[in-house]
């Protein structure tokens, strides 16, 4: 039986939504208030869903310690307080929107996992905003 366990953390980090092959009257256009030259922030909301089947001697899917420290070392201490596209490797020639951004978690995520589970990010860029990716 399959069953999906769900840890949620936090980070705070600042980007500008833009492509550097248009104008700044298109991005402008296209990224309004986003693209802010100067950037702008957001205290972003994050959901890793982890799901898989139980494991008969522990009874768990993914031993939560260990979702925790993957989170930590590979979305916390990775773009808390971070300049997403000066600061973040990912991004420097990746627009950090918040779809961009779940898939870079995923993918970053995903990595660390034993393959035989299935990982699923949702990530709130506002309460009312937010993006779910699956692979």
């Amino acid at each position: 039986m399959k069953v999906t366990v769900s840890r949620k953390a936090h980070f705070n980090a600042a980007h500008r939504l833009f492509r550097k092959d248009w104008t700044f009257e298109k991005n402008d256009e296209i990224f309004g208030k986003c693209n802010n030259p100067n950037f702008h922030g957001h205290n972003y909301e994050l959901i890793v869903s982890v799901t898989g089947e139980i494991d008969k001697e522990t009874g768990y899917v993914i031993d939560m310690k260990i979702l925790k420290d993957i989170i930590k070392s590979e979305v916390e201490d990775a773009f808390d307080h971070k300049n997403l596209n000066v600061e973040v490797p990912e991004f420097r020639d990746l627009n950090p929107t918040a779809e961009n951004i779940a898939v870079v978690i995923f993918n970053k995520m995903k990595s660390k996992l034993d393959s035989d589970l299935s990982l699923e990010i949702t990530l709130y860029e506002t309460p009312r905003n937010f993006v779910t990716y699956s692979g």
